[in-house]
């Protein structure tokens, strides 16, 4: 038997890296020798193939791998109303490598309407036979990716309109998708695991915001759109440290947020990384309320192709049990494989192998995947 829904017990965060001829393909359409009709043709046959692949390794959920995306986060929110995505803007440095220069900025009054994914989602739910999940940006990451100053002050010259006005997006995002379908939707969220670093949160006190109040402001916009989630709809989320061709940015364990995200939010699921000492202990999982809430445990690196020691995961899981019941525990990637469309240092048949022995790890401790 399976989990009766999600997170399921062998899980994945969504990316997954992209084969030669999509990004061939997206190389021509961007240099003008591909129309948007022959590009969604070539986008359309390779994520037939990678959901199939996802299928043979035991996946009980998949996902489109986010093939119609450059970025994990900026696609979507460039598609919802009164937000641009900005070319040229500063490039986000990673831990020796940084990134292309765009980011996206507020223009006009943040909304929901007619987003592009809801039809990159019914197409997805369309060729699987299991369940397919939808992975988008947290509503923080509007705010937090380029601050206040990145935020129209003519439009919005009170900062609390923004905040619901997202929040609202948001809710309507939710309502959205699960009308085209959608039972299982992710939220991705870096800002978490950020203000767990003090470099992060120097860096948010520099810039002239106070990062306590900026968590508090984060969850509220969260607790608003779960509102709008129907009972037989999930949601999750992924707590992220950066994932940019096997690199990363914040360092920190949860302990700062730990109370709030898993206590507070009412969330169904935690993808939490655990790959690397950058991610801390286990002991904050203690907040974890006892009931159906579940934790990812992230404990298999998408960064690089070598294999986990099985045994070592069995023993990580064991550690964590110290701190939640086991049974609310799943096995997944510390984050996806291709968080922009450049992904990660590892091969295809890496990923795969990694993906499968998630499938195995599960059903060794929990007897389903």
């Amino acid at each position: 038997m399976t989990t009766p829904t999600p997170p399921f017990r062998a899980d994945e965060v969504g990316s997954l890296l992209r084969p030669a001829e999509l990004k061939t393909a997206r190389a021509d359409f961007a240099a003008g020798k591909l129309d948007a009709a022959g590009l969604k043709t070539v986008e359309d046959d390779c994520i037939r193939h990678v959901v199939a692949r996802q299928e043979q390794v035991g996946l009980q959920a998949v996902t489109d791998g986010e093939f119609r995306r450059s970025w994990w986060h900026f696609d979507f929110l460039a598609g919802l109303d009164g937000v641009e995505l900005v070319q040229g803007a500063k490039a986000i440095q990673f831990s020796g490598v940084q990134t292309k220069s765009e980011s996206i900025g507020v223009t006009g009054k943040v909304g929901f309407s007619d987003h592009p994914m809801l039809e990159h989602f019914k197409f997805l739910k369309s060729v699987t036979k299991v369940t397919p999940k939808m992975t988008i940006p947290s509503p923080s990451v509007l705010h937090f990716r380029g601050g206040r100053d990145a935020i129209s002050k003519e439009v919005y010259p009170d900062i609390e309109s923004f905040y619901a006005d997202t929040a609202e997006a948001y809710a309507q995002a939710v309502r959205s998708f699960y009308d085209a379908g959608c039972r299982y939707l992710q939220f991705d969220d870096t800002v978490w695991a950020y203000l767990c670093s003090e470099k992060e949160r120097q860096a948010v006190r520099d810039r002239g915001e106070d990062p306590d109040a900026l968590k508090s402001a984060y969850a509220g916009m969260i607790a608003h759109a779960l509102k709008a989630k129907p009972a037989d709809m999930a949601i999750t989320t992924h707590v992220c440290r950066g994932n940019f061709r096997s690199s990363w940015i914040s360092e920190g364990g949860y302990e700062p947020v730990a109370e709030m995200l898993l206590g507070e939010l009412d969330y169904d699921g935690y993808f939490l990384e655990y790959d690397t000492e950058r991610a801390g202990g286990f002991e904050p999982l203690r907040f974890l309320p006892k009931g159906k809430k579940k934790v990812v445990l992230g404990l298999v690196t998408s960064k690089f192709g070598e294999l986990e020691n099985r045994d070592g995961v069995h023993a990580r899981v064991e550690e964590a049990s110290k701190f939640a019941p086991i049974d609310q525990f799943c096995l997944s990637p510390q984050c996806g494989f291709a968080s922009t469309e450049e992904g990660n240092i590892l091969s295809e048949e890496e990923q795969w192998r990694k993906l499968g022995f998630i499938v195995e790890v599960a059903k060794d401790i929990w007897g389903e995947a």
